[in-house]
């Protein structure tokens, strides 16, 4: 209840979660991971990468380098907050594109 008496009710969306295989030659290395950084930091909501229960934050480079996510590593994201949906949707089309350097299925 707040000061003047009235009952607020905050209502929290789950978080969005998705699974992805790392589809790019080089896996989740340097140039990926800033990319990914950059793309993460341009929404509020909180960003995580999941790898065998290891969970690192989506906005910290040091974070994703330390997943050592080759390509074939299936990795989950899960993104919540006021722009989840649209965070979630441009997330996984960077990942699906190779983080922007292509697919490679060789």
């Amino acid at each position: 209840m707040t000061e003047s008496g009235v009952y607020v009710i905050i209502y929290q969306m789950p978080p969005i979660r998705k699974t992805f295989t790392i589809v790019n030659t080089l896996g989740l290395h340097a140039r990926a991971a800033a990319g990914f950084v950059k793309l993460s930091n341009k929404f509020s909501s909180d960003i995580k990468i999941i790898k065998n229960g290891y969970e690192v934050d989506g906005k910290s480079i040091l974070g994703i380098l330390s997943l050592a996510a080759a390509r074939g590593t299936e990795i989950d994201i899960e993104v919540s907050g006021n722009d989840a949906q649209t965070a979630a949707d441009e997330i996984a089309g960077f990942v699906k594109s190779g983080f922007g350097e292509g697919a490679h299925t060789e």
